[in-house]
C-alpha cells in the first residue's frame, strides 16, 4: 500500500529571509571586506569568588575525602587573603583590583605577580593590565555574604575574613554589624 500526498513544499527558509532582509550599512561592509574583526572579547575579565569562611565549594571524591575535609581548596578570596600577608603592595589594593596586577593559577590554586604589562614606577617588579576583576553578585537575602561583599568592595589590603571584621582593634560579631558600624 502506498500513500501519496499532494501540496506545496515548505519554501520558508529562515535563513535565506533574514539575509535578504539585512541591511548592511557601508562601515559593515567595508569592515567585511577588509576582513577586521566584528566582535573581541577584551579585556578579560576574572570572576572572584565571595563565600564566608570555611564556605567555599568543596568537591569530594571517594579518594579525597579526608584530605579535603581537613584542609579545603583555596579560593582567589582566601588566596587574596595570603597574597595580602606577605606582600606589602598588596596591602594597598581592593579586591576586586587584584587581576591587574596578579594572576590566579589554577593548578597551584594560588595568586602570582604579573611578569608581563605597563610597570608601577613606585614598586619594582609589579606590573599592571587591563584585566577587569569581577566580583560575584551576592543577594541581600544571604546577609552575611552580602555584607562581607560590601566589605570587599570597599576595604583595602584587608589579610583575613577576622581582619575585615575588626575596626578600630575590636572584632565585631558579623559583617552586618561591621558595615553598620562603618556607616
Amino acid at each position: 500500500m502506498a500513500v501519496i500526498g499532494i501540496g506545496a513544499e515548505n519554501c520558508n527558509d529562515e535563513v535565506t529571509q533574514y539575509q535578504m532582509g539585512r541591511y548592511v550599512s557601508s562601515n559593515e561592509a567595508v569592515w567585511r571586506i577588509f576582513s577586521f574583526p566584528i566582535h573581541e572579547r577584551h579585556p578579560s575579565v576574572v570572576h572572584l569568588a565571595v563565600h564566608l569562611e570555611t564556605g567555599q565549594r568543596v568537591y569530594f571524591t571517594p579518594q579525597n575525602t579526608v584530605q579535603r575535609a581537613a584542609q579545603p581548596p583555596s579560593t582567589t578570596l582566601t588566596s587574596f587573603f595570603e597574597t595580602r600577608q606577605n606582600d606589602d603592595f598588596a596591602k594597598t589594593l581592593l579586591y576586586s583590583e587584584m587581576p591587574k596586577y596578579y594572576t590566579w593559577n589554577k593548578s597551584s590554586r594560588k595568586c602570582i605577580r604579573r611578569k608581563q604589562g605597563k610597570p608601577i614606577q613606585e614598586y619594582p617588579d609589579v606590573y599592571s593590565t587591563d584585566v577587569i576583576g569581577r566580583i560575584y553578585s551576592v543577594h541581600p537575602s544571604n546577609d552575611e555574604c552580602f555584607y562581607l561583599r560590601l566589605l570587599l568592595v570597599n576595604v583595602r589590603g584587608p589579610t583575613s575574613f577576622q581582619h575585615l571584621r575588626t575596626i578600630d582593634g575590636e572584632l565585631c560579631g558579623s559583617y552586618r554589624e561591621t558595615c553598620q558600624r562603618l556607616q
